[in-house]
């Protein structure tokens, strides 16, 4: 189901165990397989009808007009989707657009309440999946398959690895022309090794890496893993524990989209473009607007599409083409003349002032809108408000403009002053003050 150069021609291959190169077959008729895993002797390279393939990828979703055309035209030759919901479309506009499809089979997770001791719904869970697997299999989009994503994320019971093993031997025996993955986080190095003895047919690791990818092949090494691997979620530092900086009240600090620029820049040129030994290739999160912990935090396009500064980097680090034009950059943002990411007031009807310091590569004149909400609510570590909290009408006085003066929300809580900034070339750039308004007795 993988394919080797033996005496320069092509053979049908099995890889063996996790990890390890395969073993010669004797040469196999043409045509090649659609996808395959090639071992050099040093390192494995992923192929694509025969030919070297690197991915330079993005998660994706529907609702954008025009971004798979976009992410194409920056340089990008593939997508991530995590579940069969849109897959027909999705597939058929890839494959218009010249584009390869991770594609995600979801399995249920043991954090979200599945119990995997529960056969009736294992077992229901694979004949969903088989039923995909036999519908899509061969789509000329597709890449590779993907089960799960951090589907052993905290597991406790070892029948989730089990599962994943026997999901990953049925995609085998209905589609031996496309490897098969699974995608986790770096929580531990002993998940690897989990899934290394107890998923033998994993064919690659894929990783989710945020703010910890400078650890990320030292994480794999502790877990053994020296096959292929692909970074399939990378960007910029998370809204978590250790990736984020927190407020005294443990709001996340996001950071302004300047920055975030600048850590996927180097990260990417680092550990990514560099093309590691047994690296595939990444996918980037998001190449769309999402709403996780805020509505700006992963987004590469506003509501309406503009382009944050990110989609422009990646045109430059995919095609090494710098874009005509590019978004504005943020420099500071002043609470009440002091530059901060985070304050803390007293509940009072006084009128504070705000000011964002930005610039424009290209000397485009800019416009500002600011807004109040609420933080999003978490009730554990897993979770995050996917809908983006309202905007607090009455509490700016004039929201368009560099410099703002705003009231306070009357209750007590943590609330975000959002800034986004426009060009004349549908850019957009963004930064946000965390404040918490208390009243005096909770001050410290």
């Amino acid at each position: 189901m993988r394919s080797v150069l033996v005496s320069g021609l092509w053979s049908i291959g099995l890889l063996i165990g996790c990890g390890h190169p395969p073993a010669a077959r004797a040469p196999a008729a043409l045509p090649l397989q659609p996808t395959a895993l090639h071992y050099t002797g040093q390192s494995y390279v992923l192929l694509r009808h025969g030919q070297p393939y690197f991915i330079q990828g993005a998660g994706y979703q529907t609702d954008g007009p025009n971004r798979m055309a976009r992410l194409r035209a920056c340089g990008g030759n593939s997508i991530r989707i995590w579940d069969e919901t849109e897959a027909e479309p999705v597939l058929a506009q890839a494959q218009a657009q010249g584009l390869t499809v991770l594609f995600g089979l979801w399995v249920e997770r043991e954090t979200d309440g599945f119990d995997y001791d529960d056969q009736i719904a294992v077992d229901k869970q694979f004949e969903r999946l088989r039923k995909i697997v036999l519908k899509y299999r061969h789509h000329p989009a597709l890449l590779m398959w993907c089960v799960g994503n951090e589907v052993v994320l905290f597991a406790t019971n070892l029948r989730a690895y089990d599962e994943v093993s026997r999901l990953i031997a049925m995609i085998h025996q209905l589609d031996p022309d496309h490897p098969v993955t699974t995608a986790l986080s770096m929580d531990s190095a002993r998940t690897v090794w989990l899934l290394r003895e107890r998923c033998p047919g994993l064919d690659v690791l894929s990783v989710n890496v945020y703010g910890d990818i400078a650890r990320m092949h030292r994480f794999l090494k502790e877990g053994g893993w020296t096959g292929p691997y692909l970074i399939s979620e990378f960007g910029a530092k998370g809204y978590w524990p250790g990736d984020a900086q927190m407020t005294p009240w443990n709001t996340p600090i996001e950071p302004t989209s300047q920055q975030k620029r600048e850590f996927v820049r180097l990260n990417y040129e680092q550990y990514i473009g560099s093309r590691p030994a047994n690296g595939l290739g990444a996918y980037l999160f998001f190449w769309g607007n999402k709403q996780e912990e805020t509505h700006t935090w992963f987004s590469f396009f506003d509501e309406q599409n503009r382009e944050t500064p990110l989609v422009g980097l990646m045109q430059s680090l995919w095609s090494k083409r710098v874009p005509d034009n590019q978004a504005p950059v943020v420099a500071q943002v002043f609470a009440d003349g002091r530059a901060t990411t985070s304050v803390t007031f007293n509940a009072s009807s006084a009128i504070h002032q705000a000011q964002v310091v930005a610039t424009d590569p290209d000397g485009d004149s800019l416009s500002y809108a600011w807004e109040i909400r609420a933080s999003a609510s978490r009730t554990q570590l897993s979770a995050y408000q996917d809908v983006p909290m309202p905007i607090l009408d009455g509490l700016i006085d004039v929201a368009d403009a560099a410099q703002v003066r705003f009231r306070l929300p009357p209750r007590p809580g943590a609330y975000r002053l959002f800034v986004t900034i426009y060009d004349t070339h549908r850019h957009v750039a963004t930064a946000n003050l965390s404040f918490r308004v208390a009243s005096v007795d909770a001050l410290p």
